[in-house]
């Protein structure tokens, strides 16, 4: 079983935080886990206002009124992050004969599991990465789960991004995920009534440990750490 830490980098130990801190320890705790420092984690966080650019995002497809953009090292394209989503991010050694593909197919699964247990009915799509609300009434296919991931030296970053009750209209300034032809939406949207991150959080935790118990080794949950940048539990 896996380690899951639960807003490490909050001073408050909840809420959201910077995007730029938690990348930067991403990297630092990837680092630690490439040479054996660590056996690996998967982070749970909420982050403030961001956008942030895969290595395939156009240039068209970034917001037109100049606000800024990270680029990081992911694959995808451009997404957005913030409060009222729930990012999930497996710094994790990936077992022999597991490839990146496999690891986004798992992380999807893992996330279709989580929407079944809130009632929300999601499928994947092929050729597309993420989990996707199915068409229906009407309404195109809708993604509620943005995917974009990194394997360095055999281990993982960045991961999974999910809308719980995030406002959508951020979405609106850019074309998310580089795909123009689909809606996005959120939990809250489909089940009907607020799902919130923290609704989220424990049942996401109990699908990680039913999906990852044979990564990593074996230790504790811990939803309360506050990990400086500086090291890791």
């Amino acid at each position: 079983m896996v380690q899951v830490i639960h807003h490490a980098l909050s001073a408050e130990g909840t809420g959201p935080v910077d995007y730029e801190t938690a990348w930067a320890f991403q990297r630092q705790l990837h680092q630690q886990v490439v040479d054996g420092e660590h056996p690996g984690a998967v982070l749970l966080l909420e982050h403030f206002p961001v956008f942030t650019a895969g290595k395939r995002t156009d240039p068209l497809h970034k917001p037109l009124d100049g606000t800024p953009v990270i680029e990081v090292d992911r694959g995808g394209s451009i997404t957005w992050h913030g409060p009222g989503q729930l990012v999930v991010y497996p710094i994790l050694r990936l077992p022999q004969r597991v490839y990146v593909g496999d690891l986004v197919r798992r992380l999807e699964r893992m996330v279709m599991a989580t929407c079944a247990d809130f009632a929300v009915s999601t499928v994947p799509v092929t050729g597309r990465s993420g989990v996707w609300v199915p068409e229906r009434d009407g309404m195109p296919e809708r993604k509620i789960c943005a995917i974009g991931l990194r394997v360095a030296r055999g281990v993982s970053m960045h991961g999974v991004a999910l809308n719980c009750d995030a406002d959508l209209s951020w979405f609106q300034r850019i074309v998310p995920c580089g795909i123009g032809d689909a809606g996005v939406t959120s939990l809250t949207e489909e089940a009907g009534r607020l799902v919130s991150v923290s609704d989220v959080v424990p049942v996401i935790e109990g699908r990680i440990a039913e999906y990852f118990q044979d990564w990593g080794a074996p230790r504790a949950t811990d939803q309360t750490s506050k990990l400086s940048t500086g090291a890791a539990s």
